[in-house]
């Protein structure tokens, strides 16, 4: 199995709604956006599978090491040696690289968030880097369309952040803030044993408002002559806001269910933002 078909099988696995807006780039963009996104995937299954968090530690200590080798030209691992003849072409920097790795040992030192300031920062490791390296790849003419990517990959982790709100309560991380479920009188015990409640639903409406007006500031940002190359995003971004509006529409049963979209209604989904260009 080559590097290629290595990511592109990890791709396939994970069912992603992101693979569905991969579909529609370029063969040389779809290779290095299907690396990155494997190299996404590698490092999270490394926290989310290793029950062990000293050897999770000791794995991505690994992948920093490997980060380093890929930059300096000697890639070890399938992902890495796929994504490396990419780096100078779409001008994807190690700083962010090594933050992803920064935002999955968060997941390992901290399972509660203050406010929202602070679920923001583990946001923008995990997600808001990944939309700055994900626009880079899609192509880029204008500096402002960094600044849309990296306010949309906020949108993302916010929209995935209120449907996995009980997964990830099961596993011990609540992301929301502390002091907006004080706000709403929704307590961690609540989310842990999954209480749906009136109180519930109001804490989540407002979760669901926010994340809809980041995604509205981003496209604002978008600049109009790189919103063609930018549509893979866009995709992406249709395919998500319309889970929000099925969480809404399912009065957010989010604790004890993971609400998603069929993979015929994600290509419908992308193929529709694809041709409004």
């Amino acid at each position: 199995m080559s590097p290629d078909e290595y990511c592109q099988q990890k791709t396939v696995q994970s069912g992603s709604s992101f693979y569905y807006s991969f579909l529609f780039l370029p063969q040389e963009r779809r290779r290095a956006i299907t690396a990155l996104y494997a190299f996404c995937r590698e490092v999270d299954d490394t926290v989310d599978e290793c029950t062990d968090q000293s050897i999770a530690r000791i794995k991505l200590a690994w992948w920093r090491n490997e980060i380093s080798s890929m930059y300096a030209g000697k890639p070890t691992h399938p992902v890495t040696q796929a994504m490396q003849p990419h780096l100078t072409v779409y001008d994807l920097q190690e700083k962010h690289m090594q933050a992803i790795i920064d935002g999955m040992e968060m997941d390992l030192d901290q399972t509660r968030y203050l406010d929202y300031p602070a679920m923001q920062k583990y946001c923008w490791h995990v997600a808001s880097v990944v939309g700055i390296l994900s626009a880079s790849i899609f192509g880029v003419t204008n500096p402002k369309t960094l600044e849309y990517a990296e306010k949309l990959g906020l949108a993302f982790q916010l929209t995935n952040i209120i449907r996995d709100v009980g997964e990830d309560a099961r596993k011990g991380r609540i992301y929301l803030p502390v002091n907006e479920l004080q706000q709403f009188n929704v307590t961690a015990a609540d989310l842990l044993n999954a209480r749906h409640s009136e109180k519930f639903e109001n804490l989540m409406r407002f979760q669901v408002e926010r994340a809809k007006k980041v995604y509205d500031e981003a496209f604002a940002l978008l600049p109009k002559e790189d919103r063609r190359a930018q549509r893979p995003g866009l995709m992406m971004a249709a395919i998500y806001r319309t889970v929000l509006d099925e969480i809404e529409r399912d009065n957010f049963h989010v604790l004890t269910q993971r609400i998603s979209l069929t993979p015929i209604r994600k290509l419908w989904l992308a193929w529709k933002t694809y041709i409004r260009g």
